[in-house]
């Protein structure tokens, strides 16, 4: 026993500071032969042999990954997932003025998008890129955000009348 304890104490006096000493194998394992005999009934069995230094990397070359959870996941961001339908998804230059009516609240007009559906719009409705200003009996006035930097009007006014060119067609 005192010979084991004077190993400690020289193994951990070796050994720098915050360094672990290796676990040492008993002196009866230490001797038994390598010619691959069974270890003594009750010793640990000896740890597997690990491969070489190679590390394994999965390379897609096209594929989806099988180890990536299919939940959750998609083509599309997230900011054209939360876009909706009407008249805040459309540009100013994509809609036109189907009709006019007189509600309780003043002049509502109906607007056709380019999905080709028709939407109510109420005074100071906004759409993608402006909102509207007034609505009259004959013309929507929108007043449009200018996204060109060299410009120096940042917003313009657009009237929208009932009938367009396009619609008066013989």
């Amino acid at each position: 026993m005192p010979q084991i304890a004077l190993a400690l104490v020289l193994l951990a006096s070796a050994l720098r500071p915050g360094q672990t000493p290796a676990p040492q194998a008993p002196a009866s394992e230490a001797q038994a032969p390598a010619s691959g005999a069974q270890p003594p009934a009750g010793a640990p069995a000896p740890a597997p042999q690990r491969p070489s230094g190679e590390v394994y990397t999965y390379s897609s070359e096209g594929r989806r990954d099988p180890f990536v959870n299919l939940i959750g996941t998609g083509g599309e961001p997230r900011a054209a997932a939360r876009r909706t339908e009407g008249p805040a998804t459309m540009a100013v230059a994509d809609i036109s003025v189907r009709g006019i009516m007189q509600s309780r609240g003043g002049l509502v007009a109906m607007v056709q998008g380019p999905d080709n559906k028709t939407y109510i719009v109420h005074q100071g409705e906004k759409f993608l890129d402006g909102r509207l200003k007034s609505i009259t009996p004959q013309t929507l006035v929108i007043i449009q955000e200018v996204n060109d930097p060299l410009s120096l009007v940042k917003q313009r006014e657009i009237r929208k009348p009932l009938r367009s060119l396009e619609d008066v067609k013989e």
